[in-house]
C-alpha cells in the first residue's frame, strides 16, 4: 500500500504501545516516519527498516520546550519537509483526588497537555500555508470522565480543546483530529499504571475485550491519508463501545 507515499510524518511516543504501532502502520503505507520518544529506540528502527523509506529515530522530551525545539531542528535537517504528526506521547495517572499532590497533577499536565501544545505548535509552524495533517491522542476518558483519574481526564479534555481550536485556526489547508482510544492492551493498562480493579472494569464494554494497538494504528493511518480529506475537528473513538457519542 502506498497511500502515504508522499508524506513525512512525525510519530511521538513511538517506541512502544500505540505509538510504535502507528509508526509501523504509517511506514507500511509508504510514509517516511520520524519516530521519537523519551527513551532510546530499542527495536523501533528495526521494525521500520524493512519498509525502506529512510526513516529517522530521535530521542526527545515532549514536555520540555528546549528539547522539543532541538528535536525539530534535527527534523528540519534530517528529512524532507514534514507533512504531519501523530502525537502519541503521554502518561496515565490513577489516584484518588484527595491523595493527589500538586507535583503529580503538574507532571500529567506537563507531559499530556503541555507536550501536545509544544509538539503541535512546532508542527503547525512548519505546515503553515501548506497542506498537512495533525493527529493528537486524547482518550475515551477525556470524553466520559472517571473517578480517581482526574488529572489524566483533565489533560485529555484539554487535548480535545486544542484539537478543536487548531482545526478552526488552521483550516482549510491543515486537518486536525484526535484519536480517543478506549482500553487498549499496552503498558498503560499494566499494574504500574492502573489498579487490577480498574483493569478488570475496562472489560465492561460492548466489545468485551481490550483493543489492540494495531487497531488504533489502522485508524491513525486512515486519518492521515487522502481518503479522510473531509474529516477535521473530530475526536474519533477507537474504544470497543466504551463511549458512545
Amino acid at each position: 500500500m502506498s497511500a502515504l507515499a508522499d508524506q513525512t510524518i512525525l510519530v511521538t511516543g513511538a517506541f512502544r504501545g500505540i505509538g510504535a504501532a502507528c509508526a509501523e502502520a504509517l511506514a507500511e503505507r509508504g510514509a517516511r516516519v520520524i519516530a521519537s520518544d523519551i527513551v532510546p529506540p530499542k527495536e523501533t528502527f528495526a521494525r521500520l527498516a524493512p519498509h525502506r523509506k529512510g526513516h529517522v529515530t530521535l530521542v526527545g522530551d515532549v514536555s520540555d520546550e528546549a528539547s522539543v525545539v532541538a528535536m525539530f531542528r534535527e527534523i528540519d535537517h534530517a528529512a524532507p519537509a514534514i507533512t504531519g504528526v501523530v502525537h502519541c506521547a503521554g502518561i496515565i495517572h490513577e489516584k484518588p483526588l484527595l491523595e493527589t499532590t500538586v507535583e503529580e497533577f503538574d507532571k500529567v499536565q506537563r507531559i499530556n497537555l503541555r507536550g501536545t501544545f509544544l509538539v503541535g505548535r512546532e508542527v503547525l509552524r512548519r505546515l503553515d500555508g501548506r497542506e498537512g495533517c495533525v493527529l493528537l491522542t486524547a482518550s475515551d476518558l477525556g470524553v466520559s470522565g472517571r473517578e480517581t483519574f482526574s488529572p489524566y481526564v483533565a489533560s485529555k479534555h484539554g487535548v480535545m480543546g486544542l484539537m478543536r481550536s487548531w482545526a478552526k485556526e488552521f483550516a482549510p489547508h491543515i486537518r486536525v483530529n484526535a484519536l480517543c482510544p478506549g482500553p487498549i492492551d499496552t503498558d498503560m493498562l499494566g499494574a504500574s499504571s492502573m489498579s487490577p480493579q480498574w483493569r478488570a472494569r475496562e472489560l465492561d464494554i460492548p466489545a468485551a475485550r481490550f483493543g489492540k494497538p494495531a487497531e488504533v494504528a489502522a485508524m491513525a493511518a486512515f486519518l492521515m491519508g487522502p481518503e479522510a480529506g473531509f474529516i477535521t475537528g473530530q475526536g474519533i473513538g477507537v474504544n470497543g463501545g466504551s463511549v458512545m457519542p
